[in-house]
């Protein structure tokens, strides 16, 4: 039998990530696993995939920006729990956990840094430009995670075949 100790959830807010979520607490309720429920807020600031972000304190950064700040860590910590801590109900082994950086990237390193066994998350996210550019994070994360990862599909969504293959 699989064992699943440690279970990343990823969330970019879309449809299909809310209902990844209900798929990602019913495992971790029947295998005793930590959840741990992650998001990568999007940044104002266009970047390379094969450059890895890193956080720049304000004092350090261009012209006093950076990628990320304790503004846009807050604001996500708040979007978290707002949109999923009543949804946790009794369910306690959780943590809410914010990265700055290309989705892909961070959701892999987040989950080799963690020991997670089990990667939850919606099958399409919000960013149809991000996709088109750098492909889907969703195929980039199932590419080279070292765990499982599944991929929930909203149900209501229909699905059909590109070209003649339907």
């Amino acid at each position: 039998m699989v064992e699943y100790k440690n279970i990343l959830f990823c969330t970019d807010f879309s449809e299909d990530a809310n209902i990844a979520f209900l798929h990602a607490l019913n495992f971790a309720r029947k295998h005793g696993a930590r959840l741990h429920i992650l998001n990568v807020p999007h940044s104002p600031f266009t970047y390379s995939r094969n450059i890895v972000d890193e956080h720049v304190p304000p004092e350090k950064s261009q012209h006093g920006q950076a990628f990320f700040d304790k503004d846009i860590e807050a604001q996500a910590e708040k979007a978290l729990r707002d949109a999923y801590h009543q949804r946790l109900g009794e369910f306690k082994d959780y943590t809410f956990v914010i990265r700055c950086g290309a989705p892909d990237i961070e959701i892999i390193r987040y989950a080799k840094q963690n020991e997670i066994d089990l990667i939850v998350m919606g099958a399409l996210g919000k960013s149809d430009l991000d996709r088109m550019v750098h492909g889907s994070t969703v195929a980039n994360v199932s590419k080279y995670a070292h765990c499982h990862v599944m991929a929930i599909r909203n149900p209501a969504k229909q699905f059909t075949l590109p070209g003649k293959m339907h």
